[in-house]
């Protein structure tokens, strides 16, 4: 399967905007991983998650399909970053202990991916993948506006793959020991630039724009507007973020 590159083209806004994660999430993750020498983030995008695991690891290499990403991507010193696949990752056998995937596992080729973890896992290693819903707002008039771009709008530009978030990873065959996770969420300020800001890394925005010669963007600026008040203004959104957490050996 090729590469699906989404994100090359906006892995500057990609690196400012996207969300980064709570430190619930990776403290769930990591009661359940005995040993900590070396971790996997794959398909690690601007490094967000690999840099929070170098806190806990001896060492960690953060691969990625697009070297765009890579490029823009947060040096650590215990961070080595790769341009890889995910199902060839080019890692040796039996050396990871943990392999995690945030926000990125739909994208791949799962049969294929699931065996580079099976090969590269050690003894008692974990897997760890994860992904985002729609942001919310506690205003409803917000809601409704992003739920109707998001659906109505650019609905018809999300990539195929994007189903699997709807049904919050819960329909991929996922062939590991799994532990029970809860939801955990992402809270952000935001202003009305960085909402918009963020929304500018969507797929489908990207998609929309190509096809049509227009950001749908303006547009849906200008409705929020009238009910968030001030543009400057910040208003928390709450993502619900959900969590597949598996033994691999």
């Amino acid at each position: 399967m090729p590469f699906k590159d989404h994100f090359s083209t906006v892995s500057d806004s990609y690196a400012k905007y996207r969300p980064t994660y709570p430190d619930e999430l990776y403290q769930f993750i990591l009661k359940h991983v005995e040993d900590r020498d070396h971790a996997w983030d794959c398909a690690t995008g601007n490094g967000q998650a690999a840099v929070v695991l170098a806190n806990y690891f001896n060492r960690v290499t953060a691969t990625d399909a697009s070297a765009a990403q890579i490029e823009k991507a947060s040096e650590h010193p215990k961070v080595n970053y790769q341009i890889a696949s995910a199902e060839n990752s080019g890692l040796p056998e039996n050396s990871i202990d943990l392999i995690t995937v945030a926000q990125a596992m739909h994208w791949f080729d799962f049969d294929k991916f699931f065996r580079e973890v099976r090969r590269v896992g050690r003894v008692n290693s974990k897997i760890a993948v994860w992904t985002y819903g729609l942001v919310k707002f506690d205003d409803d008039s917000i809601d409704s506006l992003i739920t109707n771009f998001y659906e109505a709008k650019v609905g018809q530009y999300w990539p195929p793959e994007r189903s699997f978030i709807q049904e919050e990873y819960r329909t991929i065959l996922f062939p590991f020991d799994e532990f029970e996770a809860p939801e955990f969420h992402v809270e952000i300020n935001h202003n009305l630039d960085s909402l918009i800001n963020y929304f500018s890394t969507w797929s489908a925005v990207k998609y929309f724009i190509r096809e049509n010669g227009y950001s749908p963007l303006d547009e849906l600026k200008d409705k929020l507007k009238e009910v968030w008040g001030n543009s400057e203004t910040i208003l928390k959104s709450r993502t619900p973020i959900y969590l597949r957490l598996g033994k691999v050996h």
